[in-house]
């Protein structure tokens, strides 16, 4: 429990992790613009301070023997999944020399790094690197910045890299996963609503840049999401026939908060007009109402062992995914909520500037700390 694991330049044992994380200050009532850019900035100097010459972060090795039993190939795949997300969050701030030095080499090694394959018959962890790098590649493809000849093209090819990687990997159903099924097949047979959802506004955004994204992949994923809905607005973790949603179910809303938002995100970018303003909202506060099942998951090292089985990883996926649907709220109303979400989020940051929900791999620190700065830097945008 106690065994001392190396995360970026600290040196610090799971124990002591979660020692620090439980007595980290409750949050305020809420958290201004200012307060939000500090924290923007301390994990944006975080990010620049660890990333490698390469370009990249991150070990893509195993870094805890708590989290074992995965195929080397896996780890991999983790890394290039938070190195998408390190691009996203480095590229949305305000632009510095260093800053410009440092995305141009994040995109640099994204764009000639392998795509990972799938690790074993069970593990299809790639589905991350597809996932996240797609979005990534995106979010490059509409940045002014990357438009010239050095980078447009190479972006595109990188995109539908990844895309065949995804459309390969969408099991029967629409959706994305990273275990195999109950049946063992080349094209995988289970998936989450959450994996799926976080892609569809990729997917869509792709149509519009003019690529050739085949349509039903996208409304296959966006139909697959739609069916998890339950009545009380939860998303159940993958689609079942008749979802368990009694008792201390996953599926309950308290177990659903960190996959409401990203669901209700994906219908909205799809247009899918079931999905009204107060649903949106109706899920935004039920996110902070229950918020402290998330707290009380948030640092544990074994996934869903807290209330209604939440997983310490859901924490900044959430809370990226709630910023965006705040995002597509009327306007007068967004700032009331962002002040709400900078809180839970300011409150966790560590001293070195990173955010890390799940201490098990280093990647995650990654991914957490660039959650963090794009749930920030979304109010901050919208804001005063």
């Amino acid at each position: 429990m106690g065994r001392p694991l190396r995360f970026g330049s600290g040196l610090l044992g799971i124990a002591s992790l979660v020692s620090l994380a439980a007595n980290q200050a409750p949050s305020p009532q809420g958290t201004g613009a200012d307060d939000a850019r500090t924290a923007i900035r301390r994990g944006a100097e975080y990010l620049q301070k660890e990333q490698h010459p390469d370009g990249s972060w991150g070990s893509g090795a195993i870094d805890s023997v708590q989290f074992d039993g995965f195929s080397p190939e896996t780890y991999y795949a983790f890394k290039m999944a938070a190195n998408g997300l390190a691009f996203m969050a480095l590229s949305s701030l305000e632009e510095t020399p260093e800053r410009r030095a440092s995305i141009e080499r994040s995109l640099e090694w994204l764009l000639t790094t392998r795509v990972p394959k799938r690790g074993s018959d069970w593990d299809i962890d790639c589905s991350w690197s597809g996932l996240w790098g797609f979005n990534a590649m995106v979010a490059a493809a509409k940045d002014p910045r990357f438009q010239g000849e050095k980078w447009k093209g190479r972006i595109q090819a990188r995109a539908l890299e990844l895309y065949e990687l995804l459309e390969r990997n969408q099991e029967p159903l629409g959706g994305w996963g990273y275990y195999e099924g109950p049946t063992v097949s080349r094209r995988p047979t289970w998936s989450t609503s959450f994996a799926t959802a976080c892609v569809i506004p990729a997917l869509v955004e792709a149509k519009s840049l003019g690529w050739p994204v085949d349509p039903k992949v996208t409304e296959r994923a966006v139909e697959y999401v739609r069916r998890c809905r339950v009545p009380s607005g939860a998303y159940t973790y993958d689609l079942e026939p008749v979802p368990w949603v009694n008792g201390e179910s996953i599926n309950h809303v308290k177990g659903s908060l960190g996959r409401m938002q990203v669901c209700n995100v994906a219908r909205r970018r799809a247009r899918d007009p079931k999905l009204t303003d107060e649903e949106i909202r109706k899920g935004v506060q039920l996110f902070f109402d229950d918020h402290r099942f998330l707290d009380a998951a948030r640092m544990k090292p074994v996934p869903h062992e807290s209330w209604y089985y939440n997983a310490a990883y859901f924490y900044f996926f959430g809370h990226y995914f709630v910023a965006l649907a705040i995002e597509e709220l009327p306007a007068a109303e967004r700032e009331a909520w962002h002040q709400k979400l900078r809180a839970e989020l300011v409150k966790v940051q560590w001293p070195d500037g990173s955010s890390l929900d799940f201490p098990n791999l280093s990647c995650m620190r990654i991914a957490g700390t660039s959650f963090s700065i794009l749930a920030l830097q979304a109010g901050v945008r919208s804001g005063p």
